[in-house]
C-alpha cells in the first residue's frame, strides 16, 4: 500500500452496525490520541455527498446497474484523492465504511455485473489503496432487516431481502478469496463483543507490521 498510515475497511450489509461500530472505534483512538479519520461510501466529500444523494434517492428508480457502479466509482475517486490518499500519506489511520468490496458484493453478486468490468474500474479509483484489513460483519439478513426496519429504506435497500441474501453470500465469497485480508465478525453478538474482537485485530495488526 502506498503511504505510511494504516487503512481499515468495514462491510455488510444493511443493518449489520458498520457505522455504530466505527464511531465507537473512532472514540477509541481519539482517547488514546491516535489520529485517526473515519469516510464513507458513497460519501465523504462534498461531490461524494451530492453523489450519493442522487443514488441513495428513493424516487431514481431509473438508474441503469453500471450506471449506480460508475456514480459509486466516482464518489470514490474523489474520495480518495481528497480524503483517503493524503490521510494515509500523513501516516494516519483511515476507518472506511465500505470501500471497493462493496461494489463487488452489490453491483457484482447483487446486481450481476461482471466481475471484470468491476475490477478494472476499481483498480483505477482506487489509486493503489487498498485496505490492509477489511472486518466484513456478517449477519442472516433477516435480523439486519429487523433493526433496519424501523428506518425508511433508502432506493438501495428497497430492493429487498432476496438481493441482501445475494450480497451477504458475495461477500462471504469474497472473504473466502481474500482470507489473509478480509476477517469475518460475527455482527449478531452484543457491540461490545464486536467492538473488542475487532479493536484486539487492529491493535494486534499494527503492532506486528510497524517498524
Amino acid at each position: 500500500m502506498a503511504g505510511q498510515g494504516w487503512f481499515f475497511s468495514f462491510e455488510g450489509i444493511d443493518g449489520v452496525g458498520k457505522t455504530t461500530l466505527i464511531k465507537k472505534l473512532m472514540d477509541f483512538f481519539k482517547e488514546k490520541n491516535y489520529p485517526a479519520v473515519y469516510v464513507r461510501e458513497p460519501g465523504g466529500t462534498l461531490i461524494s455527498e451530492k453523489i450519493r444523494e442522487l443514488l441513495l434517492d428513493i424516487k431514481n428508480t431509473g438508474i441503469l446497474p453500471k450506471t449506480e457502479y460508475l456514480l459509486y466509482a466516482a464518489a470514490r475517486m474523489q474520495l480518495v484523492q481528497e480524503i483517503i490518499m493524503p490521510s494515509l500519506e500523513q501516516g494516519h489511520m483511515v476507518l472506511a465504511d465500505r470501500y471497493t468490496d462493496s461494489s463487488l458484493a452489490y453491483q457484482g453478486y447483487g446486481r450481476g455485473i461482471e466481475r471484470e468490468f468491476l475490477n478494472n474500474i476499481n483498480d483505477h479509483c482506487s489509486m493503489g489503496f487498498s485496505p490492509q484489513l477489511t472486518f466484513l460483519l456478517d449477519m442472516d439478513p433477516e435480523e439486519a432487516y429487523k433493526r433496519k426496519k424501523e428506518e425508511g429504506p433508502d432506493r438501495v435497500e428497497q430492493m429487498g431481502l432476496e438481493f441482501q441474501k445475494k450480497v451477504r453470500e458475495g461477500y462471504l465469497d469474497l472473504a473466502a478469496q481474500n482470507p489473509e485480508r478480509i476477517i469475518v465478525i460475527n455482527a449478531g453478538g452484543e457491540l461490545t463483543e464486536v467492538e473488542a474482537q475487532v479493536k484486539s485485530c487492529i491493535i494486534k495488526y499494527i503492532k506486528r507490521h510497524s517498524a
